[in-house]
């Protein structure tokens, strides 16, 4: 009875396509909506960086539990729904293996069980989810949990790529996981070309650059050469932003008309922001954004950006 709970505890993303969220239902245009990008929940990591050992030293998770909370409790308020909530990765902080990972995995999914069931959750994996040089057995534990590590959906005549970053950092231990990944983004990309879709849309955890395409190599961003290669792929195939996390900050930049979406965590902060969610308005023409933090998510804040956006 426990298992069939947990299976139908969220809709998650299988074969590669999300349900309710299919070309069939979704790939026509009926005018402007929005939806709410969340990153790095990350049960554990706050108190992790207080002792100053995110290894080990993550063995407790209430103040984030409360921030997750606040966020769920804040969208189920809202009386204009978002079309989905998306989740760009390092659900909780716990590598695979390590301790506490059961835990803060049950914790979050009892609290994210409370959302809307009218919103669909998108979970989008991280290295904290997967690890940080990832296995085909740390991944099969993730697509379980959460459904797949990347797949394809549409919303409103929109195509979302909800693609596994870590195959762009460190596929040393899943070369073949990799090479399956990279095949399907180049045929969902080479589909996208002769799409008629509004807009291409690319959700990931790690960001491509923090602020420029030519920034030095470092922890939060992807390395030059795979970074590029990237960028131009996606750029060829009409990608108009693409939506990540991981820094712990807000930030972003332009690759000529593509556009890098940092945004802050739910969890800890580890800079001058507030724990917040990005509210993300698409037009026919354009993406718009803002961040919100949690204590100002309300009808009121996500109207006023949703009016000044339409004006």
């Amino acid at each position: 009875m426990a298992a069939q709970t947990e299976e139908s505890m969220f809709h998650r993303a299988q074969c590669r396509r999300f349900e309710g969220l299919t070309e069939e239902k979704e790939s026509g245009w009926t005018g402007p909506y929005y939806f709410i990008q969340g990153a790095d929940p990350q049960f554990g990591l706050m108190k992790s960086w207080k002792v100053g050992d995110c290894d080990n030293g993550g063995d407790e998770w209430q103040e984030e539990i409360k921030l997750t909370e606040q966020a769920v409790q804040a969208i189920n308020k809202l009386t204009l729904k978002p079309r989905f909530f998306v989740l760009c990765g390092d659900l909780i902080h716990a590598m695979p293996g390590r301790p506490y990972r059961d835990e803060q995995t049950f914790d979050l999914k009892h609290i994210l069980k409370g959302i809307d069931p009218s919103i669909p959750l998108v979970f989008v994996s991280g290295n904290h989810d997967i690890g940080n040089a990832p296995t085909p057995d740390t991944i099969s534990e993730f697509c379980k949990s959460w459904g797949d590590d990347y797949f394809s959906f549409w919303s409103g005549g929109v195509l979302y790529l909800v693609l596994n970053s870590q195959f762009f950092q460190d596929a040393s231990n899943c070369t073949e996981l990799e090479q399956a990944h990279d095949l399907w983004l180049n045929n969902q990309l080479a589909a996208a070309e002769q799409l008629k879709c509004k807009h291409v849309i690319v959700f990931q955890h790690i960001p491509l650059f923090l602020q420029s395409p030519d920034e030095e190599n470092n922890y939060f961003n992807l390395e030059t050469s795979k970074r590029l290669d990237l960028l131009q792929r996606f750029e060829k195939a009409g990608v108009k932003a693409i939506f990540s996390g991981h820094y712990h900050r807000n930030a972003g930049g332009m690759f000529n008309n593509l556009e890098m979406v940092v945004t802050s965590a739910i969890g800890c902060q580890l800079g001058e922001d507030k724990h917040g969610v990005r509210v993300v308005v698409v037009t026919e023409e354009k993406i718009h954004h803002k961040y919100i933090s949690l204590d100002e998510l309300s009808d009121l804040t996500v109207k006023e950006v949703i009016s000044a956006f339409l004006e």
